[in-house]
């Protein structure tokens, strides 16, 4: 790779426990400096997930790191394909390579501190990965964009992040090198996350010595045919990898308590916007740890009842004194209301339903006991995060490059785990006690707020 000047790009060395050497260009180098991308240091890539898991202290600035050393094989091996494949393969050019290296290290830059409870789960603010997060990222107004601009690199990496909006300015391929279903992106989470909460996963590494850039659609693709039979060795590799992020997803993204700390984060951030003693913009620039204290902060501008209430949850989650499981309603026990529940508790301006049902069922649980635990509902996204198996393939028999789910009657396996992961669904009704008798009270008493509206609803869990 050479420099706009021409002359041959110097390399920076860094060693990551996972990839080994890294290797950054200068400027490169002088994007992972910003004060922007520094932050990232303190966003733990597993959000709450060490309370579970106390090795899960990996950060997004690693996976940053990570994301940009897998797109390097990508790239690399895109270009070794297109040698032995030019009539139908594109390669990736230098200039090119430094847009998409530079996007890939910076697509974690918009991240909140436990931004999946707060954006995701609890939609109380715009989800990190907007066009809008991102223009305001990269804007005069930071280090960052201040930077990008003068590399010449903003409206670039901008279109490459924002790819579903940006109205195909770009080749598809800029932004699914690093955002697809498999991508470098979930090839370094999985082999990270695996590495640092102690769990077992291998990923073969000639993975990625499949990817190749279709030149007629513009497509990264995986090529799954020889001589017009199917090579199973492969699409077995893409499943496998598949099948761990649902392993991940099943013992450490959706685990019981790592949900709860998420739960609780998300009620006192709501709390708090809804007094009006908080923002969603003094988010932007804090980590986890400066995270806390401005919740306090926040809640004694609130005062009352709201600073109360605030900094005993706040003090909760510091001493991970985590509210416990009331009901559980999973979705393989409620598919046919999956969709009500979350239209009416989870839903944009859903928030004051959910308020009113968690302080009912309060109300109706400190007439009975005269006991008063907070109740939170919560749930993931109804579709979890999930993205269907859009990476390209090229299919023996068919004409151009498919997303491999078109091909999910052809390998029962894809079809299965898809099912299997949208079972991992839960919603839950939590609260904040560790009296059994009470919790069996919410219990109840939720379950008869439920009934009415409803009916079909089946809570699975036995105190």
């Amino acid at each position: 790779m050479r420099s706009q000047t021409g002359r041959p790009t110097k390399y920076s060395v860094l060693r990551d426990p996972v990839h080994g050497d890294v290797y950054l260009t200068h400027e490169e180098m002088s994007l992972l400096d910003t004060r922007e991308m520094q932050r990232l240091r303190g966003i733990k890539q597993l959000g709450t997930a060490n309370l579970v898991f106390p090795g899960a202290v990996h950060t997004r600035f690693e996976h940053s790191i990570g994301t940009l050393h897998v797109t390097d094989r990508i790239i690399a091996a895109i270009n070794k394909n297109a040698e032995l494949d030019p009539r139908q393969c594109l390669g990736v050019r230098p200039e090119e390579a430094r847009v998409i290296r530079a996007a890939a290290l910076l697509h974690d830059i918009t991240h909140i501190p436990f931004g999946h409870n707060i954006e995701d789960q609890a939609g109380l603010a715009e989800r990190h990965d907007s066009p809008a997060r991102y223009r305001a990222m990269f804007s005069d107004q930071t280090e960052v964009g201040r930077l990008l601009a003068k590399l010449g690199l903003a409206d670039d990496v901008l279109a490459v992040l924002s790819y579903e909006t940006s109205g195909g300015s770009i080749p598809p391929y800029w932004s699914e090198i690093l955002s697809d279903t498999i991508c470098s992106d979930i090839i370094d989470y999985l082999l990270r996350d695996a590495y640092f909460t102690g769990l077992s996963l291998t990923i073969d590494s000639r993975l990625v010595s499949y990817f190749k850039v279709d030149r007629a659609s513009g497509h990264l693709f995986i090529d799954v045919a020889k001589r017009d039979l199917v090579r199973e060795d492969i699409v077995s590799e893409l499943v496998r990898l598949l099948e761990a992020r649902y392993y991940f997803s099943e013992r450490v993204y959706y685990h019981h308590a790592k949900v709860a700390a998420g739960a609780l984060i998300s009620r006192t951030v709501g709390d708090l916007f809804e007094a009006g003693a908080l923002e969603g913009s003094e988010l932007f620039d804090r980590t986890d740890a400066s995270l806390l204290p401005l919740l306090d902060m926040a809640a004694v501008r609130a005062g009352g009842e709201v600073e109360r209430s605030v900094m005993q949850l706040v003090d909760r989650f510091r001493l991970r004194r985590l509210p416990k499981r009331a009901c559980v309603f999973p979705r393989y026990e409620n598919e046919d209301v999956q969709e009500a529940l979350v239209a009416r508790f989870f839903a944009p301006g859903c928030a004051p339903a959910r308020r009113e049902l968690e302080e009912r069922i309060r109300d109706l649980v400190r007439f009975a006991t005269g006991k008063s635990p907070r109740v939170m509902i919560y749930c993931p996204a109804a579709r979890m995060q999930l993205k269907e198996a859009q990476t390209h393939v090229r299919w023996p028999g068919e004409d151009g490059v498919r997303p491999l789910s078109d091909f999910a009657e052809r390998i029962p396996r894809l079809k299965d785990l898809e099912r299997s992961y949208r079972s991992l669904w839960k919603f839950y009704v939590f609260a904040d006690t560790d009296d059994e008798a009470l919790l069996a009270k919410v219990q109840e008493i939720a379950l008869a707020e439920f009934s009415e509206e409803f009916p079909g609803a089946s809570n699975v869990y036995r105190l």
